[in-house]
């Protein structure tokens, strides 16, 4: 039987990656999919966060095998980058796949009076 909000086959949001899912790891991850490495520096001020928040989710991000940090002194000065592994950029992949096969047609989201009226036939994947 298929569920009025989710059709048959069709993921549910417990099917979403939740290491990528948090909003730090996600833009950590995308930056680093557009960049070939980022030092923490660049990623803290690209994502207008704090050290702190910065070094937890890139952690975990780390522990899960998505990224790679390198850390090593330039001048005498602690510099520490990253880089998306394959097993990340697959991850990414997966995650943005799922996503999109969850949410709508931006033409049911811009005109669900025409979905309605059947006007408008929705997407199907």
């Amino acid at each position: 039987m298929e569920n009025a909000v989710h059709g048959a086959g069709q993921p549910t949001p417990a099917q979403i990656d939740q290491i990528i899912h948090e909003r730090l790891r996600l833009g950590i991850v995308c930056a680093l999919a557009v960049h070939e490495w980022l030092t923490f520096t660049e990623l803290r001020d690209l994502l207008q966060t704090t050290d702190g928040n910065l070094s937890v989710q890139a952690r975990k991000l780390e522990e899960a095998g998505y990224v790679t940090c390198s850390k090593k002194f330039e001048e005498r000065k602690p510099k520490t980058t990253y880089k998306l592994t394959a097993r990340g950029r697959a991850a990414l992949e997966s995650y943005l796949g799922t996503l999109s096969e969850m949410l709508p047609a931006l033409e049911q989201v811009r005109h669900p009076e025409l979905v309605r009226r059947g006007a408008l036939r929705p997407a199907t994947s």
